[in-house]
């Protein structure tokens, strides 16, 4: 059935090229400039795989969260847990489950997200997103080990622009949003709000009694407001202030019995569910962000202030009728974070240099965290607080043809925790363990690249870099043992790569192997005690590929494909040894194949195909392998004036896959169409 769905989706491209293809004068590529090394260059210039997505291309993709710009990306691969929280997986690494941190972080603007609970900021008013790919500790820092997804919103103009969107779907979805931006005081002081609100009834049927029968029902509302102040052409400064909410009732998931083969499980839309299950985000954010050119040199400081707090509460156990009715899992947290970087950098200057200092401050309250079964409750209230002091510099040295980059980033991670264990939600006035503790971890991030001009078209580049997130503590501290914390987690990574570019196509490639030691693994202790650890040694190879073609003025075909194979080298966990079995979570390839009829005015259109490997994940003493799938997605429209009219559809032949595993399984979306208009002014 998957290779039918796949020689359809090529012969329909087809057929779309001969239809749509004007014979006017060929499309060419524009220079994209990128801020990957903190100063903006050529994207065809930087050694090392970037992939950027305009505004123009968001739009058409209908791309409007962070799901959407990972699964453009070969060997990117998101999951969306049955706890409820957000990973990437990238080239084999995972998120980290009790230091909350994702591979990939994201930044908008400079603020970042990399909470596995905070991973979902706005997508209004983004002029373009940049994906940073392989560890990018040497200028970014904060655990970014598998890359970056830097957000950049758009500047304002003096006259007034904006935009007015309504969206409206199956599932009872819709969603409204609006966009406005220009001058107070023409080239001197700007600002700008924008915002949204969604509500999603979503595909999940509660059956249980006397629960809401809209099991994975979602709300969701932004707003962001910022201004600029430019007293002179030198002096510029934005102040950004943003709010997220969501609010995500049940899970798209099931929970099973592990003696069925997980192949043969069947995306199930009836669920029971005897406890109210949701979960609450909200996050707000300061952003103040300082510049001041001189004739060689730029200086930069961005201070932020982030507040996050979730409140979930889920199911024990996912089912009824069962000894664990009415129990649920509970986790209260509030993240409050302080951060500050100080970044100077070369402006009109042969060699290229940057160099910053960089001070976060994150303290973590939580409780009650734990869960209620029938073997009793276990509750631990916890403070966590984490200090980062770094300091960071690299350069960029033109030899004829060739360009040497030189970085590295010297910082300190130190964390304190004080917990108290509980067997009650409720009553929290006898302490049945205390745990506090402090570590701290110095580490410098080196990074070596060169690259190689061949002609004006062809450039060919190798690169190595280190990747490091540091260890922690587990939140269920039952004890001063070694299962209180973990070690850090750390990587080197080569990689080779090729840019090729023509005024009507663009092809990228890359080769890269990654060496880890001690990955953070998922681990289960006996009782049902669920923490992190450490596998020793684990390696993934592979290459990716990403190509754009302008087949005539307004047609385009994109493609993408990311192969892979990530294996643990040395790993036992529970008498169970892992050698040579797959990184769980990784798929084996992802590919995408698009191609784009896009204008000005009148029709335009587009049609996309997506395709996942076998993905393993750990079930019954060892690495279970589900088989993947392929889906296909459409948008069809009509502009005229300022208005455009579109329609839509996502995974149009319904496939079905399993996207997680953990205490349940999770499948991807069914079939989701509905229909759109936007107004811009």
């Amino acid at each position: 059935m998957k290779k039918d769905l796949l020689v359809k989706s090529i012969l329909l491209s087809v057929i779309a090229s001969s239809f749509l293809l004007a014979k006017n004068e060929p499309q060419k590529f524009e220079e994209v400039t990128v801020t990957a090394n903190k100063i903006e260059e050529n994207i065809q210039k930087v050694p090392q795989s970037i992939t950027v997505i305009s505004n123009e291309e968001l739009e058409e993709k209908r791309i409007t969260n962070i799901e959407g710009v990972v699964n453009e990306i070969p060997n990117m691969n998101f999951e969306k847990a049955l706890n409820g929280s957000l990973s990437t997986n990238f080239r084999g690494l995972s998120g980290s489950t009790f230091t909350l941190s994702n591979p990939v972080i994201i930044y908008i603007d400079g603020v970042p997200y990399y909470d596995r609970y905070d991973y979902n900021p706005s997508f209004i008013n983004v002029s373009q997103v940049e994906i940073l790919r392989g560890p990018q500790g040497t200028l970014y820092g904060k655990d970014s080990t598998g890359g970056v997804i830097n957000i950049i919103t758009k500047e304002p103009e003096n006259e007034w622009h904006g935009s007015i969107n309504a969206e409206a779907g199956n599932y009872g979805y819709t969603k409204g949003a609006f966009n406005t931006s220009g001058a107070l005081i023409d080239n001197k002081l700007y600002a700008g709000i924008n915002g949204s609100l969604k509500s999603d009834d979503g595909w999940l049927t509660n059956k249980y009694s006397g629960m809401n029968k809209d099991a994975n029902r979602t709300k969701a509302k932004r707003l962001s407001a910022f201004t600029i102040y430019k007293p002179t052409d030198k002096l510029s400064s934005k102040f950004i202030i943003s709010h997220d909410y969501d609010k995500e009732y049940g899970r798209r998931g099931i929970n099973i019995d592990n003696t069925i083969p997980i192949n043969d499980l069947k995306r199930d839309k009836n669920v029971s569910f005897d406890v109210p299950s949701y979960i609450t985000r909200k996050t707000n954010s300061q952003s103040l962000k300082f510049d001041y050119e001189l004739e060689k040199m730029k200086m930069e400081s961005v201070t932020i202030h982030k507040d996050f707090d979730i409140d979930i509460v889920h199911d024990s156990d996912f089912l009824s009728g069962t000894s664990s009715d009415g129990l649920a899992s509970l986790i209260i947290s509030d993240v409050e974070t302080w951060s500050q970087e100080l970044k100077f950098s070369s402006k009109n200057q042969d060699i290229k240099w940057v160099t910053g200092l960089f001070f976060d401050d994150e303290k973590r309250e939580q409780g009650p965290y734990g869960n209620a079964s029938s073997r009793g409750t276990a509750n631990v209230v916890s403070i966590i607080d984490t200090n980062t002091y770094a300091a960071f510099g690299q350069v960029m040295i033109p030899l004829n043809d060739f360009e040497l980059t030189l970085g590295g980033r010297y910082q300190r991670i130190s964390k304190n925790i004080k917990s108290d264990f509980y067997t009650s939600f409720t009553d929290t006035s006898n302490s049945l363990h205390k745990y506090d503790d402090n570590k701290s971890w110095n580490t410098f991030l080196p990074k070596i690249a060169l690259s190689y001009s061949i002609n004006n078209n062809l450039m060919a580049y190798t690169s190595v870099s280190k990747g490091f997130i540091p260890g922690g503590f587990n939140f269920y501290s039952t004890s001063d043992g070694s299962d209180s914390s973990f070690e850090p987690e750390k990587s080197t990574n080569y990689e080779f790569g090729i840019k090729y570019q023509q005024d009507d196509y663009t092809i990228n490639a890359a080769i890269f192997r990654m060496e880890m030691e001690d990955l953070h693994v998922y681990s289960t202790l006996p009782g049902g005690v669920f923490v992190t650890d450490n596998a020793e040694k684990a390696h993934s190879q592979g290459i990716e590929f990403d190509a754009r073609y302008y087949l005539g003025n307004n047609l385009e075909i994109t493609a993408s494909v990311g192969l892979i194979e990530a294996k643990y080298d040395d790993y036992t966990d529970a008498s169970v040894n892992y050698d040579g079995q797959k990184i769980t979570g990784t798929p084996k390839f992802t590919t995408s194949l698009g191609i784009s009829y896009f204008a000005q005015k009148g029709l335009y259109g587009r049609i996309g195909f997506k395709g996942r490997g076998k993905t393993g994940f750990r079930r019954n003493g060892k690495v279970e392998e589900t088989d993947g799938g392929f889906t296909a997605n459409t948008k069809v429209g009509y502009k005229i004036n300022d208005w455009d009219i579109y329609g839509y559809i996502t995974n149009i032949t319904d496939e079905e896959y399993v996207v997680s595993y953990g205490r349940g399984v999770g499948f991807n979306d069914p079939r989701r169409f509905g229909v759109g208009v936007k107004y811009t002014f």
